[in-house]
């Protein structure tokens, strides 16, 4: 059986303010173009298939039409929900499309019952897990702790159980939306951490012949059976190095490891991060080959230019982003402590303050338990604004067309945008004045 494995479409996305969606419409072409070539038995789409739970007009009308061409072609397609989608909207109608071989699996409840496709080896059982969240999903699942590894686990227990059933030699491919360790991840990727975990481990998806995995965006094995397909275009300029791509996995008879085959996406624009001093960038013969890139420059001056985005717009036209990086002496503080900062996750800069203010002693493991207990009700806390603004746009569906598209743009744009860094800050401050202070002070301080 051929499959062609792709996620993390992020339909009605936009990349520092320009709209994909011209994009995304010919990465739908490709998609049923290199089903139609290659012959394709099966598609299989890892979640993420929009970019919020509450997607533009736009987003939804180019959904639709994929959804028509992939029923036309007659090839049995299976999509799962992942965490940037609403797994309660994208499921509506689910029955319905179903009957028509496009297979939506949104409800934890359903993941094991697979669709069950036959070649000339014999069934293969597709088994679609949606994006879990361990808070919402542990009791439905029974799983012993609310973390992802102990849902996922729960979930994949009842996958086993139900292939067990089966006639012998029945085959099995696994959607999952989820952060496998060992797995590159990029600066597009919303964080999905609880209690200071992010990952599972791979080897939660035993007994697997295929595991088609999405939310990272770079594609990627993490063994021969569980791969990611990565996003078809790149959502941020950390995937510049990124080749976008989808795998064709050819599922031979049980017990036989699949023969996996990469097929490049359309680039639209390439991306280039470029730094240095901006004579330098201005004059440098070697970046000729971005001038038609979209652009991120780094300004390493250390005295900031004279309007530095028109200078450097004249030579790249398509410079989105503009960073200011001083170069500094090694000893300076300012220098030292943004390294200090750089790649670390809330959690670790609550850590390191405990440590800072007690002279060198990190938290114990309750103290670090008391941290990721905070972390958690921060995040739960944001996941249930976020509902309850979906609720409230959904009280103003009434509004005009125009003015309803503009206030989502500016409520959403900025949640995956600056909004996100601020949550960042917001979440860090909120940890470390009140969990960090309580458990740096001294036990009689911290009760006052």
């Amino acid at each position: 059986m051929r499959i062609l494995h792709t996620s993390d479409w992020h339909l009605g996305r936009s990349f520092h303010r320009i709209s994909l969606l011209a994009a995304q419409r010919e990465f739908i072409d490709h998609l049923i173009t290199t089903v139609r070539e290659r012959h394709i038995d099966a598609v299989v789409v890892a979640g993420d298939i929009y970019d919020r739970a509450v997607p533009p007009l736009a987003a939804v009308e180019l959904f639709d039409h994929a959804l028509h061409r992939l029923a036309d072609l007659g090839v049995p397609t299976v999509m799962i929900s992942g965490n940037h989608d609403s797994a309660r909207r994208l499921g509506v109608g689910a029955g319905l499309i179903d009957r028509a071989g496009i297979h939506l699996r949104t409800d934890p409840a359903g993941c094991a019952t697979p669709v069950v496709l036959s070649d000339d080896h014999g069934e293969v059982a597709f088994y679609g897990l949606p994006y879990l969240e361990p808070a919402l999903v542990r009791a439905e699942l029974g799983a012993p702790a609310a973390r992802h590894t102990a849902v996922l686990g729960a979930a994949m227990d009842r996958v086993r159980a139900d292939l067990a059933a089966r006639p012998s030699g029945t085959r099995s491919v696994v959607l999952a939306h989820a952060f496998v360790t060992g797995g590159a991840v990029s600066d597009s990727e919303r964080d999905i951490t609880v209690g200071g975990v992010a990952s599972v481990p791979a080897e939660v998806f035993d007994g697997a012949d295929y595991v088609a995995l999405g939310h990272l965006h770079g594609c990627q094995a993490i063994t021969e059976r569980i791969r990611y397909s990565g996003s078809p275009l790149a959502y941020s300029f950390s995937e510049a190095a990124h080749r976008k791509s989808m795998w064709v996995v050819e599922l031979g008879a049980a017990g036989e490891a699949p023969s996996c085959e990469r097929v490049p996406c359309p680039v639209p624009r390439p991306l280039a991060r470029i730094r240095g001093r901006i004579e330098e960038l201005l004059a440098d013969p070697d970046l000729d080959r971005h001038e038609e890139a979209w652009v991120e420059a780094t300004l390493t001056d250390a005295v900031r230019p004279q309007e530095p985005m028109a200078r450097l717009t004249r030579r790249f036209p398509h410079v989105l982003t503009l960073v200011f990086d001083p170069e500094r002496p090694p000893e300076d503080p300012l220098a030292s402590y943004a390294r200090r900062l750089r790649g670390r996750s809330d959690r670790q800069i609550a850590e390191d303050f405990v440590a800072h203010v007690r002279g060198g002693r990190g938290p114990d493991e309750a103290e670090r338990a008391l941290l990721g207990d905070a972390l958690e009700a921060v995040r739960n806390e944001a996941h249930e604004g976020a509902a309850h603004e979906d609720a409230a746009h959904e009280d103003g569906a009434h509004e005009d067309g125009a003015q309803q598209g503009g206030a989502r743009a500016a409520r959403h744009g900025a949640a995956t945008t600056t909004g996100e860094a601020t949550a960042t800050a917001a979440t860090a401050v909120a940890v470390t004045a009140t969990a960090a202070t309580a458990v740096a002070a001294p036990s009689g301080e911290a009760a006052r």
